[in-house]
């Protein structure tokens, strides 16, 4: 990402974000971006406690649902490619810490080889890192992804505290030239399985877009906003839009 292009679109928004910090906690940081700072808090410890709690809630009624899903995805998406059931890879966590993610496999089996054989793909992956048609995707897969039913086995790693329901998407370690000097303001909360990119578009909206709305909840992040955001989360999952 281009910081002074990043500068010109989002000043405002960024304005905006550092005159929230008067709403922090009185543990702050700044952090500074682009030449502009931006407020980071350590929340109250009941914050904390509610926000794992109710992690800890949501990933055992996720695993659940898993757990009744689960035979006939394995059907499905055996019966249409061979290979693994689960997809594993390595993300970036919270502080930058290296975290492994799971998901249900919806791609064909040999997916990280096939970039290699269409380097024009890969090209335009790495601009956005999605495909809206990946021709890797199988068709069991695309239902899945646009049901969300593909991330259910993160419900693992919110279980383990990898990731928290509600955050900023975990990226890939490939994705972090991208957030350029907001990386490390971006990663001081965990990652997670949804946030207001998730309700605001998903893959429609552009990498710019994605870093204001990250780099906001970072600032604004609370148990109502939290709330409200799980709330969003179905309506966003069951229109579908921007998840492919």
């Amino acid at each position: 990402m281009n910081g002074l292009k990043f500068f010109e679109v989002s000043q405002t928004a960024v304005g905006e974000l550092v005159a929230l910090g008067k709403y922090a906690m009185p543990d702050t940081a700044i952090y500074h971006a682009y030449d502009l700072p931006l407020v980071a808090h350590e929340h109250s410890w009941r914050y904390r406690a509610a926000k794992r709690a109710i992690d800890i809630c949501g990933a055992m009624v996720g695993l659940a649902v898993l757990g009744l899903l689960l035979p006939v995805i394995a059907f499905l998406v055996l019966r249409e490619d061979r290979g693994p059931l689960f997809y594993k890879q390595v993300r970036v966590g919270k502080d930058c810490k290296p975290f492994t993610l799971y998901k249900i496999r919806t791609m064909v089996a040999d997916a990280d080889a096939y970039f290699a054989r269409h380097p024009e793909l890969h090209a335009s992956w790495q601009q956005t890192g999605k495909l809206v048609h990946d021709p890797r995707i199988t068709r069991i897969g695309a239902f899945l992804r646009r049901t969300s039913l593909d991330e259910l086995p993160q419900m693992f790693n919110v279980l383990r505290g990898d990731i928290s329901l509600v955050g900023p998407r975990p990226i890939q370690y490939s994705e972090i030239p991208i957030f350029g000097e907001l990386i490390d303001f971006r990663q001081k909360v965990k990652p997670g399985l949804t946030g207001l990119w998730q309700i605001s578009g998903r893959s429609t909206t552009d990498y710019e877009q994605r870093v204001i709305l990250d780099c906001t909840y970072v600032v604004e992040c609370t148990f109502w906003m939290d709330m409200m955001i799980l709330l969003k989360t179905p309506a966003a999952v069951l229109h579908g839009y921007g998840a492919y």
